[in-house]
């Protein structure tokens, strides 16, 4: 049974920042593409960061320069750094892995940006 716990999540004030963590029963190391989504209320669940098994980050064009995804593969964990949060970035963060040719997710954590 593949596991993705996701924690870390929330409440933070605008301009705030935190970091999530995303721990998996998996050899990251073998793992292709790891993502972090998220899905605001009434809104459709979006990709946000990815990391691949070498490295390769990409970003979102609203969260680039802000968020940061790196991976600890001695730990088994992928990490999401959010700075300069806003109100925008409200939303239930889910990490997810590309393993075997199958998609795992975890439960979701959730971040409230508010003052």
């Amino acid at each position: 049974q593949v596991q993705v716990v996701e924690s870390g999540g929330g409440l933070v004030q605008p301009g705030g920042s935190l970091r999530l963590s995303c721990a998996t029963s998996i050899n990251i190391s073998s793992i292709n593409i790891i993502g972090w989504n998220r899905q605001a209320p009434g809104k459709q669940r979006e990709v946000v960061a990815l990391i691949t098994s070498r490295g390769h980050t990409t970003y979102e064009d609203s969260v680039r320069g802000r968020f940061t995804v790196s991976r600890d593969n001695a730990k088994n964990t992928v990490y999401l750094e959010m700075s300069r949060l806003s109100p925008q970035d409200t939303a239930v963060y889910y990490c997810h892995v590309l393993w075997t040719g199958k998609y795992y997710w975890g439960q979701g954590t959730q971040v409230t940006v508010s003052s």
